[in-house]
């Protein structure tokens, strides 16, 4: 594979850094995160990452093309597209985002776990890029009991009350954020409750 991408110990930082003078390298990893080669996939993505917290404007060109691994069926695309696409929103001069909105957080009404608790885990982001959106993001995370299809409904909602508790809110939706939190104190789960409890006492919580 050109460009070591296929390496695991690459310097994704030295990549990054060579790729926004390197056309042929940009494009190679471009093309890396949606390679079925794991490596490759990853190094591609967390060069991407660095590219996207520190040159996003650059990635925000390819905007149409992470849209469509967005879209995509492939978890492993819905994935990457789902945290690159939320870095760019600091970038988001033409409102893109707003008209993809129902599509990056339709994802939460699926049956999949894992591409639902990264929408979520990336909410925040967001809400912080795109103040005229929070009060729908927020909206979102307080009906994930109601918009999730899958099982694992109890781990969404700790997902969902470690972002929530991140966003800084206008007063009304506070209101609403404290009373969804304060009602997991009575879930049948113990994480989600000691998700609750922690956001009460303002503590500090690994997921």
């Amino acid at each position: 594979m050109d460009y070591d991408l296929d390496k695991r110990d690459v310097d994704t930082k030295n990549l990054a850094q060579k790729s926004l003078k390197n056309g042929k390298l940009f494009d190679s990893i471009m093309k890396g995160i949606r390679s079925k080669e794991k490596t490759v996939r990853n190094n591609s993505f967390n060069t991407l990452m660095i590219i996207s917290e520190n040159n996003a404007e650059i990635l925000y060109l390819n905007w149409d093309y992470l849209h469509a691994m967005l879209l995509s069926n492939n978890t492993n695309e819905q994935y990457i597209a789902t945290y690159l696409l939320a870095n760019l929103t600091s970038v988001d001069s033409q409102n893109k985002f707003e008209t993809i909105f129902d599509e990056y957080f339709g994802i939460l009404g699926g049956e999949k776990t894992m591409p639902a608790s990264h929408v979520i885990l990336n909410s925040g982001k967001i809400a912080e890029n795109k103040p005229g959106l929070r009060s729908e993001i927020i909206n979102k995370l307080l009906s994930t009991d109601k918009i999730f299809k899958g099982k694992q409904k109890d781990l969404i909602k700790v997902y969902a009350i470690e972002t929530l508790r991140k966003i800084h809110a206008e007063d009304e939706d506070k209101i609403r954020i404290e009373n969804f939190i304060k009602s997991q104190l009575n879930s049948s789960s113990s994480r989600t409750r000691s998700a609750a409890q922690c956001y009460i006492e303002r503590c500090d919580m690994e997921l």
